[in-house]
């Protein structure tokens, strides 16, 4: 006789089949708490859980359409598109903290696609610092990053979900300590 077993892991479930001995099964990897919230996609406001992104290296940045630092969606375009495949993800965050993000999400979304090709992952406009910051911003400062004082602060997040550094607006994508530190990541279990 065939017995099902459920297993709660954390938000996960494994489902086991056996013959009534313990069978043996890898746990899926836990999601980090950094990456353990949803935001709305910017494109279309539909929820997105972060956690998709889990045992990726990231590039957080919180982003602007009308700032002096604005061109840098290009870089970091051409960034996501190098390493992609190699496991980097690019999370683009629009924010009004500064007085440089005026439009709709979809005024955003379609300047981003039309103006800086950009493809990766962008989420709907919300705040990064202060009180009213994002989860996901409130987080990395939890964990001992800078807090934006400007628009296109970058912070990079290893597969563990723990926050490696953090890089000012002066940091342009293509720095070469920036990109160094990305390739480390990349090749870090």
């Amino acid at each position: 006789m065939r017995i099902l077993s459920v297993h709660f892991i954390g938000a996960a479930v494994c489902l086991t089949l056996g013959t009534g001995a313990a069978a043996a099964s890898p746990a899926p990897a836990a999601c980090p708490a950094l990456l353990n919230v949803t935001l709305p996609r910017l494109q279309d406001e539909k929820p997105q859980a972060l956690c998709q992104y889990s045992g990726k290296v990231l590039l957080v940045v919180n982003t602007a359409s009308h700032c002096g630092f604005t061109g840098q969606y290009k870089g970091l375009e051409a960034l996501h598109a190098r390493f992609k495949d190699q496991g980097l993800v690019v999370l683009g965050f629009p924010s009004n903290d500064f007085n440089q993000e005026k439009g709709s999400n979809k005024d955003i979304a379609e300047f981003c696609e039309s103006t800086f090709g950009v493809k990766f992952p962008m989420f709907a406009a919300s705040s990064v610092t202060g009180e009213k910051a994002n989860p996901l911003f409130r987080q990395l400062i939890a964990q001992g990053a800078t807090a934006p004082k400007w628009n296109f602060y970058k912070y990079l997040v290893g597969r563990d979900g723990r926050v490696v550094e953090s890089y000012s607006s002066m940091t342009s994508p293509d720095s070469r300590s920036l990109v160094a530190a990305i390739e480390k990541q990349l090749k870090a279990p």
